[in-house]
């Protein structure tokens, strides 16, 4: 149960980075295909305090999960992850306000059944 609740926390980590990326990114602003303003907008994006936060929440993730690896089965933990999917959809249209549609909510549904199946083998 312990392994299952580091797993959790990596998650976690990996959502609230995901979150923290897209607030950033939200502040830059649309990253065209101009090679010309490319450079202007990496420097930009990797300078924002939330893109940084969100690589930092990564790197803990990362962290996690390697010590995840060493005491669970891959095959067990990797479908795991898939909740991080369910995560994002929720916190999304929480936190941010997106619109999630029923289809996109079935889809999460789907996913938390595949996850209940696999946790049961």
């Amino acid at each position: 149960m312990k392994q299952f609740a580091l797993l959790f926390v990596a998650i976690v980590f990996n959502v609230a980075g995901q979150l923290a990326m897209k607030r950033g990114m939200t502040e830059v602003g649309f990253i065209t295909g101009e090679l010309a303003r490319l450079p202007a907008m990496a420097v930009r994006a990797f300078t924002t305090p939330h893109v940084l936060l969100g690589f930092v929440a990564y790197f803990v993730s990362a962290v996690l999960w390697l010590i995840v690896l060493s005491r669970v089965e891959l095959s067990l933990a990797y479908p795991v992850v898939s909740l991080g999917y369910v995560l994002v959809v929720l916190t999304s249209w929480l936190l941010l306000g997106e619109q999630v549609n029923l289809l996109r909510w079935l889809g999460v549904f789907v996913i938390c059944v595949g996850v209940y199946l696999v946790t049961r083998s």
